[in-house]
């Protein structure tokens, strides 16, 4: 899974396109509803150990909103993590390079679901 294929996902499926909020951050872009412009995901580019794994290679993550019960069940520490940078009990972080489409695809759905 690349950040590129998340962006053509969130287009096709709900007319998205990334925000790049911040000149300091250029790599990161925002999933907003196109309404209330609320966020539903965040693709970062983060080094690896923050997300507690060896190395400090920069890697892209998408941060989500998740069901509290649905993210405790999914944290693995491979592919899904505590969310960086956001409410842990709300969000997790999907590491892309480790995630299969399928999963990401439905995890995107149904933060955009939870969010509106």
């Amino acid at each position: 899974m690349t950040r590129e294929t998340v962006f053509k996902y969130a287009k096709e499926k709900y007319g998205t396109i990334p925000d790049h909020p911040w000149k300091k951050y250029p790599k990161y872009a925002i999933l907003r509803h196109l309404k209330n412009q609320k966020w539903y995901g965040a693709v970062i580019n983060i080094p690896r150990n923050k997300l507690g794994l060896n190395g400090d290679d920069a890697v892209d993550v998408l941060n989500v909103k998740c069901e509290k019960d649905l993210a405790i069940l999914l944290k693995d520490n491979k592919a899904i993590f505590s969310a960086y940078h956001m409410n842990k009990k709300n969000w997790i972080s999907i590491l892309l390079e480790k995630a299969e489409n399928k999963m990401v695809f439905d995890l995107i759905s149904q933060s955009y679901k939870i969010t509106l």
